[in-house]
């Protein structure tokens, strides 16, 4: 393992979930609790856990490449692949050393599978079913994005049914968990994911050479900056306004901020790769226009839901996840929204939205519970780089053509 990853694992020990612990007899008789391994490659972070039935967990470790990336610029997929093959194994062990489990005394295996990054998915997959053949282990195979959903189940009391939005660099997703691996999904981005957008316009404006942000990435830069801008400098048009629906669009406005930086940089008399003087009011421009088009169609599916009986109004619950979640001004932007309309708001810490083993681990406790996808032979497992969550409602969705109220009033809060 180079000395850089070797720098950036780390281990966590924690016990979470204390309304799922569950006794360990039953009809007065001891039985051995259900102990679930969890890996997770699909993009950037190798990471590991072992989690068990009562969602304490028992070990985790996670070695992130951020600071590689950020020397490239960007996650270049053949580097993160030779990151994870460096790293998992040690992850791994880190993993069970901390739990105090041998892989012997594991219930399962589970590992994200779909979707991601193809090589950096196929790390994990192929590191997996060794171990899993190996030791005769039934292996659960994770959908990414499922796992993101499910971890506040792991933090919190939450019943099925709840809406959730999924936020990260390569996803924006609306649904409404109805089960372990029951879905409708209400909405998504049709072209790039938030995370994705702010890190290109973080990029664009050359924040790694900010003396604040020389560290962070590049949506942290954005929303650092952005607390000392004035958002109001720069008034940027919101996406899709033309459309009733709970998809997003960000590649577009994308298009509009680089226009926007263009115009400054000529008025500046400076080169792309300088920096602008007036890049914190672009920065908290960009970041309210990203948060006002994501509590939007967050309104249309609360709106959609309750109208339709999905979910009741007495006990509605939206749950925010992924890496984009932890951006504070998008998260109260999104709680005063919840508040308004009588819904709880719920979110994982931190660092339980980013990529982890945890939620994989979780997820796949989930899953043994229920009986679903646990499997007792790994031939003709894939992994898929592309696939969707659940059924797709987006259609009824936008034949119901719901106008949402103006956020004036919420965004007064929030602010």
């Amino acid at each position: 393992m180079n000395s850089i990853a070797k720098s950036l694992l780390k281990t966590v020990k924690c016990s979470p979930a204390g309304w799922l612990r569950s006794s360990s007899t039953h009809c007065g008789k001891q039985h051995l609790p259900k102990l679930v391994l969890g890996i997770e490659t699909s993009c950037d972070d190798t990471g590991a856990a072992v989690v068990d039935e009562a969602g304490n967990v028992l070990g985790e470790a996670l070695q992130c490449q951020r600071e590689v990336h950020l020397k490239t610029g960007g996650i270049i997929p053949l580097v993160a692949q030779q990151l994870h093959r460096e790293n998992i194994e040690q992850v791994v062990k880190e993993a069970l050393s901390v739990s105090g489990v041998s892989v012997n005394e594991l219930t399962a295996i589970a590992t994200t599978v779909k979707p991601g990054l193809a090589l950096s998915l196929e790390v994990g997959l192929d590191y997996s079913i060794k171990l899993v053949n190996k030791y005769q282990k039934p292996f659960i195979p994770i959908h990414h994005m499922e796992a993101h959903a499910l971890t506040i189940r792991l933090t919190n009391q939450v019943e099925f049914p709840f809406l959730v939005l999924l936020l990260s660099g390569g996803h924006c997703i609306l649904a409404v968990a109805q089960g372990v691996s029951d879905f409708l999904v209400l909405g998504q981005s049709i072209d790039i994911a938030p995370g994705d957008m702010l890190d290109k316009v973080a990029r664009r404006l050359s924040l790694i050479k900010h003396p604040e942000c020389h560290s962070m990435a590049g949506g942290k830069a954005i929303e650092h900056l952005a607390q000392t801008g004035n958002r109001q400098q720069y008034t940027f048009r919101l996406p899709m306004q033309q459309y009733r629906n709970c998809d997003f669009s960000f590649s577009g406005l994308q298009n509009l901020i680089n226009k926007t930086i263009i115009q400054k940089e000529k008025e500046e008399g400076i080169q792309e790769g300088e920096l602008l003087s007036c890049v914190k009011d672009i920065a908290a421009a960009v970041q309210h226009v990203v948060a006002i088009h994501i509590i939007q169609r967050t309104y249309r599916a609360m709106l959609f839901c309750i109208k339709n009986g999905i979910l009741s109004p007495k006990h509605a619950t939206l749950v925010v996840s992924g890496g984009v979640a932890s951006n504070q001004y998008i998260r109260r932007g999104l709680q005063t929204l919840a508040n308004a309309n009588n819904f709880a708001f719920l979110s994982p810490p931190p660092r339980l939205c980013t990529d982890n083993g945890v939620m994989i681990a979780w997820n796949g406790i989930e899953r043994l519970r229920a009986g679903l996808g646990v499997l007792n032979s790994t031939e003709g497992i894939r992994y898929e780089p592309k696939a969707p969550l659940g059924t797709d409602i987006s259609n009824q969705v936008e034949e119901d053509s719901i106008k949402v109220p103006k956020l004036r009033k919420i965004l007064q809060l929030a602010s």
